[in-house]
């Protein structure tokens, strides 16, 4: 089946033959349209799970659970199962995910192919940190087995490979235990980044999950003002729900036109900062709008319009990070640029297991630029720059336009990592940063 390809952020726009895997006992179908690329529910934000003019090979088909022990939170599973299936069955057994994204529909092969990072870095590492084993389908047929000691340099190659080196066919992960789906939340309002900086630091010792949202559009003694979201795994409140609140409210159409501009984004930003009146509120909140603000809003990327958006997240080590967020915030402000979600939080110092992995030690800055403006490109490159100067990087599964010579700058071991490629396999991303 021929289908137009987007990724979540809906730029950009592919052709693809799609070919849905059902049977990870099976070899690979070989494919009718040059390389070939494993997709999982195309949730990356770029081209990195698009391949324009090859063969999609669609995992969602292998979503069978094969093994869980609820007494050791060992599970094995297809690599198709999301993590909204694996929440599903685990958390009224006290158990949980040790990371996750922003959003719980991405599946665990997705996981494993951008080694996703979440709230609780500075604690638990990345994805990859707890996965136990995989098998790696090869379209030449053969599998390998990997694990920390199994054919480690594979296992470290597709932690975070981008879904090159094979088919992900199945993945034993080691979960958390919990007390109850709920959480113990606090949100601080902060006037700038000089209070986010003295938040995290004072955060990071007692709160397993740390995140701000910040107001890109603030200037001035406001430039990063925001809101501070600390939180632990709460014991079960006698007065809970036994399910949180449906949230259901979508977005049906796409606008002719983005609905974020610099007037709308000023506007909703403002208000999205006063809203909490109190310095310092205090709640216990379901896990799921704690996690997953936007899952409860079906298609929310469509209020970017027809041309879609790019999500823009880097990550600058430390020694540099205060003085670098305050010349990237000021100059997207500058430019009027920007997203009604801007997330602003602390990677810790645990090196991620994945040779292409993004997440290292430093502070992270991701938001959304609508496509429609034709400043937002230019822009971009400029923050590109201010990131490379001082050693940072920036995200390949949010990415849909850094040149090559930035990619191979803020990865040095794409070389290495190169040599564990599948010949049968590639993407529009791969082809874009290294030819």
């Amino acid at each position: 089946m021929r289908r137009v390809g987007r990724s979540w952020g809906r730029y950009p726009v592919t052709t693809e033959q799609v070919v849905t895997l059902l049977d990870r006992h099976a070899p690979l179908p070989q494919p009718d349209h040059g390389f070939a690329l494993p997709i999982g529910n195309a949730r990356s934000y770029g081209d990195s799970c698009l391949n324009d003019g090859g063969t999609l090979y669609a995992i969602r088909g292998l979503d069978r659970f094969i093994a869980f022990d609820p007494t050791t939170g060992i599970l094995t599973c297809e690599a198709g199962v999301l993590f909204s299936d694996i929440l599903d069955l685990v958390v009224p057994q006290g158990w949980f995910l040790p990371v996750t994204p922003g959003t719980r529909f991405i599946t665990v092969g997705g996981a494993i192919a951008n080694d996703v990072h979440g709230k609780n870095h500075h604690r638990a590492g990345t994805f990859g940190h707890h996965v136990l084993a995989f098998e790696l389908l090869r379209t030449d047929g053969s599998r390998i087995r990997c694990s920390p000691d199994e054919q480690s340099d594979w296992f470290s190659a597709t932690i975070g490979g981008l879904g090159l080196t094979g088919v992900i066919t199945w993945a034993t992960i080691a979960l958390r235990r919990i007390a109850s789906p709920w959480m113990s939340a606090e949100s601080h309002r902060f006037a700038n980044l000089d209070t986010f900086f003295e938040l995290s630091q004072a955060s990071n010792q007692d709160y397993e999950y740390t995140v701000s949202w910040i107001d890109c559009a603030a200037q001035g003694n406001a430039l990063g003002r925001g809101l501070f979201s600390r939180a632990n795994h709460a014991p079960n409140p006698s007065d809970a729900p036994a399910s949180p609140p449906r949230q259901r409210i979508g977005v049906p159409v796409t606008p002719p036109l983005s609905l974020i501009n610099p007037y709308s984004l000023r506007i909703f930003n403002w208000l999205y900062y006063h809203r909490q009146r109190k310095s310092v509120r205090h709640d216990t909140v379901h896990y799921q709008p704690f996690f997953y603000p936007l899952d409860g809003i079906s298609d929310w990327n469509r209020i970017y319009g027809p041309k879609g958006f790019v999500q823009y997240q880097c990550v600058v080590p430390p020694t540099a990070a205060e003085t670098t967020m305050r010349e990237l915030v000021r100059t997207i402000g500058n430019e009027g640029g920007g997203s009604f979600l801007a997330v602003l939080k602390q990677f810790g110092a645990k090196p991620s297991c994945g040779l292409l992995s993004f997440p290292r030690e430093g502070t992270t800055l991701a938001l959304d630029f609508p496509l429609g403006d034709q400043r937002t490109l230019p822009l971009l490159d400029r923050l590109d720059a201010i990131v490379a100067d001082v050693g940072g990087a920036v995200y390949p599964a949010k990415d849909a336009r850094m040149s090559g010579p930035s990619f191979r700058k803020y990865y040095p071991s794409w070389e290495a990592f190169s040599r564990f490629i599948d010949p049968g396999l590639s993407s529009s991303f791969w082809r874009r940063v290294t030819e």
